[in-house]
């Protein structure tokens, strides 16, 4: 088998052993979306950039919001609703439109400090070092998602109220060295969160095994334990709110594996 890995890999291959399918329908089954007493409401854009969140953002000050893309309707549309949004990416100068509800830092987030990036943690602690207050999430970071959860603290995690995360590379679960890396990532935010809604992208398509159907990439929002007052699992998918990220591409629901038993 050896020899077979070193072909491969001589090629540009590399094999691995796949994860047991009963490992992963486990996990699926902790990420199903549960209805926690809070309609969902649309958040900017009519595609890409706007995602579904639990109807409470009162009192909600600021939004940190890592990954700066071509649009900000989130953000903005945030402003609008008087949250100011801290944004951070190194790939770019500058946010594609200026308010004064942004304040940006050319910097990667990432799992440690550098000269080119920063944790949540010595984000936070800039701006707002004895900040009370929940606080909402927005993470598109093209794969950094898991390095930056696993290092952040709990009780920093736990200030966020909301949380929308996009997770890529999610048909890497079917490996079973990153499906542990992958695994603990949810394990973490699952201690403090529930999900609410999920929402794969259209534009990646998804990957099957036997009878298990994985988007590329996804959209996670989780909402804080905290905020909870109910609890049961939804079934409503696609929601109504729900619109196709990548226009003139064919639609992709989320898998039943993902919302029934």
């Amino acid at each position: 088998m050896s020899l077979v890995k070193d072909a491969a890999f001589a090629l540009g291959r590399n094999l691995t052993r796949l994860t047991r399918d009963a490992d992963i329908r486990d996990l699926v089954k902790r990420l199903r979306p549960l209805d926690c007493g809070r309609e969902l409401i649309r958040v900017g854009g009519e595609a890409d950039g706007g995602y579904l969140l639990p109807d409470d953002l009162e009192d909600i000050e600021y939004c940190f919001s890592p990954g700066v893309g071509p649009r900000a309707d989130f953000e903005s549309h945030l402003a609008d609703l008087k949250i100011k949004s801290f944004l951070a990416d190194y790939s770019v100068d500058s946010p594609p439109v200026e308010r004064p509800e942004f304040t940006f830092d050319k910097k990667f987030i990432a799992a440690n400090d550098s000269e080119t990036s920063w944790t949540i943690e010595s984000w936070k602690n800039k701006y707002l070092p004895n900040y009370a207050g929940d606080l909402l999430l927005q993470m598109d970071i093209e794969g950094s998602e898991y390095e930056v959860i696993l290092g952040t603290p709990l009780d920093v995690l736990d200030r966020f109220r909301i949380m929308v995360i996009e997770f890529h590379f999610l048909e890497k679960l079917f490996d079973r060295f990153v499906f542990g890396l992958y695994r603990a990532c949810f394990d973490k935010i699952l201690k403090n969160f529930h999900v609410v809604h999920l929402h794969p992208n259209n534009g990646c398509g998804s990957v099957k095994k036997n009878g298990i159907e994985i988007p590329r990439l996804m959209e996670f929002t989780f909402y804080n334990k905290r905020r909870v007052s109910e609890l049961k699992y939804r079934d409503d998918f696609p929601h109504a709110l729900d619109k196709d990220c990548a226009a003139g591409r064919k639609s992709l629901r989320l898998p039943r594996c993902w919302y029934q038993s």
